[in-house]
């Protein structure tokens, strides 16, 4: 089964002659180290404040997303990572889209652990100078 996670309105800052879309793809796994190195502060500030992350229920702002996502953060809790596959910019510059795989690992409480993949997008909008 395939599952999907939607991360909407996250933030990406300026740059200077890079390739946007190499920009918001490093933004992308930043996103995604910070929470495999379980840096809340760091991922936390990735997050729009009017960001909706979309899973089951609809998580809105970065208090409601990071109690949500909090479990990524304990000790013996799950563990996600992520890596964007693909990533789309408008042609203004102002939004991005980045899509691809992402494992999920959870222990069990006889020690077994389960492994769920499944396929996240994110959209990234550009916060200026």
């Amino acid at each position: 089964m395939s599952k999907t996670l939607v991360l909407l309105l996250l933030v990406f800052q300026t740059w200077a002659l890079a390739d946007v879309e190499q920009v918001v793809r490093c933004h992308e796994i930043g996103f995604a180290r910070s929470v495999e190195l379980g840096d809340l502060p760091r991922f936390q500030s990735f997050i729009d404040p009017d960001a909706r992350f979309v899973g089951s229920t609809v998580r809105r702002g970065v208090p409601e997303i990071s109690q949500a996502w909090s479990r990524f953060f304990e000790e013996g809790g799950p563990r996600i990572k992520w890596r964007p596959q693909f990533v789309e910019v408008l042609s203004d510059g102002n939004l991005a889209f980045s899509r691809g795989p992402f494992r999920m690992t959870i222990q069990d409480d006889e020690g077994v652990i389960q492994e769920r993949w499944g396929t996240f997008n994110s959209t990234w909008r550009h916060q200026g100078d």
